[in-house]
């Protein structure tokens, strides 16, 4: 982890400096920064039986951190180019593996937890506005230039991106550097999005915004392997397609929005159901032309000055493996967020969320019996609901770019399993952003 700490460092001086500018209505540029260290805490818990990919039942202590530099560039008339060089090292608990509700939505897969540097995102963004409309003012940040937006317009977008930046986006349960920490509350947990190992795809993505209502598609680069680094290019053996429509509404002249979202993915799949009737791990079964998919709905609205509420609910067929996220082939989260302006700390924020994921047939007869997914896999399957509580208290201790966050997270059947559990995770993260 250590190694890390010369590289975080010189992204944060560089950023610090080149924050340094005036910023004009129309920026031509801009550099932002952020880094999230989260350390968790994982007291030891009954189980029954223990199996490869099963979330340990010992004591845990585990530490991940991540360095962003966000690069923005206005290239021509309403066309931008972004570029995020990133650090990410660390672990999860048990290696994410053991729950579909893996408690750090800023750690991966990965054997080696050392530190490593790659590219996040890298794209272009070209905008066109739709007649004569009013344009709205956009403030200076991370992956958005200062200056003004037109309030109807279709927006073109190519290159490496996360799709939750363009999908799924929910205003109070979003981002583990800042909200909920758990992967099953930071995106729709059904929905088998595609990316790397590290979150990232290659996409072309289109944005249709008529007045209270945005259109967006993409078609994406699925990994070759389920959950692997490596990308698959040639989309006509594998590829991904989401859409998604989001209707922006008041309610007692409080804003509100509710979206509907559409995935289907296709590739190199392998089928549960033949994989428990062979008696084979899903890997052997895998055929080009296979397929999963799914729907799932989100909402948010505001319900006071100071009180915000969410839900999301997510279905999909089950009937291949998970390729991408998380192994939850149905999701339902509810939570709301609470800003410190009541105790008169504006800058602080409690949250509150539960959670609940669930398998289709065929995915539980598979771990059932011994079956292995990426992510899950005790060796047999005393089937539960897989249900998670999260709470977080985030401090903002001074005027500046920094929040210290408290987590507790309260697990029931983890990896959907009654014979595993219940499981305590506390957790402390540090954030900074310049």
């Amino acid at each position: 982890m250590f190694k890390a700490i010369p590289i975080i460092y010189f992204l944060l001086l560089t950023a610090m400096v080149c924050r340094a500018q005036d910023l004009p209505d129309n920026e031509k540029w801009n550099l932002h920064f952020q880094g999230t260290y989260i350390s968790q805490f994982k007291p030891s818990f009954s189980e029954k039986y223990h199996g490869q990919n099963s979330l340990k039942d010992s004591t845990e202590k585990v530490n991940s951190v991540t360095a962003t530099m966000f690069f923005g560039f206005r290239l021509w008339k309403n066309a931008e180019f972004y570029f995020n060089p990133e650090v990410a090292g660390g672990d999860g608990l048990s290696g994410a593996y053991g729950m579909a509700a893996s408690t750090n939505g800023e750690t991966f897969r990965i054997g080696d937890p050392s530190p490593f540097l790659y590219l996040a995102r890298g794209y272009l963004k070209q905008t066109f506005p739709l007649g004569k409309t009013a344009a709205t003012h956009i403030d200076d940040g991370a992956n958005q230039l200062n200056g003004q937006e037109p309030n109807q317009y279709l927006r073109f977008i190519v290159g490496k991106i996360s799709l939750g930046d363009i999908f799924d986006i929910n205003p109070y349960s979003n981002s583990p550097r800042t909200q909920f920490i758990n992967w099953c509350l930071m995106n729709n947990g059904a929905w088998d999005y595609a990316a790397n190992l590290r979150g990232y795809t290659v996409a072309f993505a289109s944005i249709l915004q008529l007045q209270k209502t945005s259109y967006r598609f993409a078609i994406a680069e699925l990994p070759i392997v389920a959950n692997g680094l490596d990308l698959n290019s040639d989309l006509s053996k594998e590829f991904s397609l989401n859409a998604e429509v989001d209707r922006n509404y008041t309610w007692q002249h409080k804003d509100g929005h509710v979206r509907l979202l559409a995935y289907y993915n296709q590739g190199n799949m392998g089928t549960y159901s033949t994989a428990t009737n062979e008696g084979v791990n899903i890997a052997a079964t895998r055929a080009y032309g296979t397929y999963r998919m799914g729907i799932g709905i989100s909402a948010d609205q505001q319900l006071s000055k100071n009180i915000g509420a969410f839900m999301r609910l997510g279905y999909s067929d089950g009937k291949t493996e998970t390729w991408c996220f998380t192994e939850a082939d149905r999701t339902l989260s509810l939570g709301i967020n609470i800003n410190g302006a009541l105790w008169h700390r504006k800058d602080d924020v409690i949250g509150i969320a539960q959670l609940v994921n669930g398998l289709s047939d065929v995915h539980k007869n598979y771990l059932a019996g011994g079956g292995l997914g990426f992510q899950l896999g005790d060796g047999q399957l005393n089937y539960g609901n897989e249900m998670l509580s999260e709470i977080y208290y985030s401090w903002k201790p001074v005027n500046a770019g920094l929040w210290i966050s408290g987590d507790y997270q309260f697990a029931i059947n983890p990896g959907y399993n009654k014979d595993r559990g219940p499981v305590n995770v506390f957790s402390m993260r540090v954030h900074v952003e310049l």
